[in-house]
């Protein structure tokens, strides 16, 4: 009777032991699965998008408050071609790169500008638009026509983005001193120059026009282009699986002409090749 114990107990550990075990491997397993986000994703039948969503025509919100734009469009075409839909999020382009390391979304497609400081903390696909970047003034104003024209001066910038960055790091060195006043959407930061409340910006004239339609602000851009920006989608790091099929969604894009085509519906030319 003892021994029969004995044996039941000793059958029963073992089977618990089994179960932790098996636990443990399922945990294991889970654990790798979890790191792989393309799977993920594609279980979920979504990919979750950050994007500014007040920088037309990249992004913007249309008559019916839909997320729509350049980007948007980019990312439901490599949505598509992942099997999966977009889902996405709008808010300030300073806190996209934060929400996304929060896990917040899975990428954001805004116009981020793929830099070597951006990449010590996010990874990017390969870039899927060049930008020319350009000083941009009031109408009236006859006395910037250059960086070096800014010594003194107060220019805007979009708060958090690559041309602020550039604007403190390379161009005030070498300036001279001036005021950089930081704005959290493109609008606002041309409703002062239209007003006179700053001396210039710097952006690119895709992003200009429709707004300077729609409002009708007396400004122009000034001189040649001062830098060339490339922006790319960007993600978490560590997720080679989902950046290589975001990578080959992109250049399918291009090379079966639907990149042209979304090119073409929003800028009104083909793309430089």
């Amino acid at each position: 009777m003892i021994k029969r114990k004995f044996a039941m107990v000793t059958i029963t550990a073992l089977a618990v032991f089994g179960l932790v075990l098996s636990a443990c491997g399922g945990k294991s397993d889970s654990g790798t699965t979890a790191s792989n986000e393309l799977e993920q994703i594609k279980k979920a039948g979504v990919i979750k998008v950050g994007t500014m969503g007040t920088y037309p025509p990249y992004t913007f919100l249309n008559d019916k408050k839909e997320v729509d734009g350049f980007d948007p469009d980019i990312a439901k075409e490599i949505a598509k071609r992942l099997g999966v839909t977009a889902e996405f999020t709008t808010q300030d382009f300073s806190g996209l790169i934060p929400s996304l390391q929060a896990k917040k979304f899975d990428i954001v497609i805004s116009q981020v500008t793929i830099t070597d400081e951006r990449k010590k903390q996010i990874d990017f696909t390969d870039s899927y638009i060049t930008n020319n970047v350009k000083i941009i003034v009031n109408t009236k104003n006859t006395d910037i026509t250059k960086l070096e024209d800014f010594k003194g001066k107060t220019i805007g910038v979009g708060l958090g983005t690559n041309d602020e960055t550039y604007l403190r790091t390379e161009v005030l060195p070498k300036v001279g001193d001036f005021k950089i006043k930081t704005y959290d959407d493109v609008i606002t930061s041309l409703k002062d120059l239209d007003a006179g409340r700053i001396d210039a910006t710097i952006n690119n004239l895709y992003a200009l026009k429709p707004i300077v339609d729609e409002n009708g602000f007396q400004i122009k851009a000034v001189g040649e282009p001062i830098k060339s920006d490339m922006a790319g989608v960007a993600l978490r790091k560590d997720n080679v699986e989902l950046r290589d099929a975001m990578n080959k969604a992109l250049a399918d894009m291009k090379a079966d002409g639907t990149y042209d085509t979304l090119f073409q519906k929003w800028f009104n030319e083909t793309p430089a090749k």
